[in-house]
């Protein structure tokens, strides 16, 4: 049992945690040894447990995917961080490897690319999903970076959640920052993206399908 690859599964949905757990019982090499529904207790259970690879959703309750892997990689950068995300935007793959990931796929793809890219990671690779590498790569050489790019991992995070409809009393909570951080991060934000409005930055997040409108 011991040389078996530990991962963690975060999720917010039981069912689609279940169907991981389905999948990964097909490989001997593999053993799920923790589940989290949010990013909080990822950071919680990671600290109890030893673990190999996380396997992590990005859109969580309360702190979120991103500043998950940010602590988690804080805490420890030897557990390696595998990105199972809904989305394909290249803006999503940047900030997670920003923040400390080591792999990104999507929930689009093959089930049994799970399983590779989480060897891969225990092995001490990066992974990324080769659809979205490719696309990385091109985007990189024709230098198209979006607006977004631009941001840190934090700016980032609370600019989701603005366009979300968080106000910034809000956004502090979650983040367990103050209030006058976040108004900060909201003027450097919209400084950025020359704009003046949280309904400017929610058309943005919309534009780029950072958000559904």
């Amino acid at each position: 049992m011991s040389d078996k690859i530990k991962v963690m599964l975060v999720d917010d949905h039981a069912v689609v945690r279940a169907g991981y757990q389905m999948l990964l019982k097909s490989s001997p090499e593999i053993d799920v040894v923790a589940e989290a529904n949010s990013g909080e207790e990822a950071y919680r259970l990671h600290g109890l447990h030893e673990i190999d690879v996380i396997v992590m959703d990005l859109s969580l309750p309360g702190i979120g995917g991103i500043e998950a892997i940010k602590r988690i990689h804080a805490r420890d950068n030897k557990t390696k961080v595998l990105v199972f995300s809904m989305h394909e935007e290249i803006i999503f793959v940047e900030q997670s490897l920003q923040a400390g990931a080591s792999g990104y796929i999507t929930k689009s793809t093959d089930p049994q690319l799970l399983v590779e890219a989480i060897k891969r990671l225990s092995r001490g690779e990066k992974y990324i999903d080769p659809e979205l590498a490719q696309r990385l790569a091109y985007e990189k050489s024709r230098g198209q970076d979006s607006p977004l790019s631009d941001f840190s991992t934090r700016e980032f995070e609370i600019f989701c959640m603005l366009a979300e409809g968080l106000n910034t009393s809000e956004v502090a909570k979650r983040l367990s920052l103050s209030y006058k951080t976040v108004a900060n991060y909201s003027t450097q934000i919209k400084t950025k993206l020359d704009v003046a409005t949280v309904a400017d930055i929610a058309r943005i997040a919309i534009r780029y399908n950072i958000i559904q409108a």
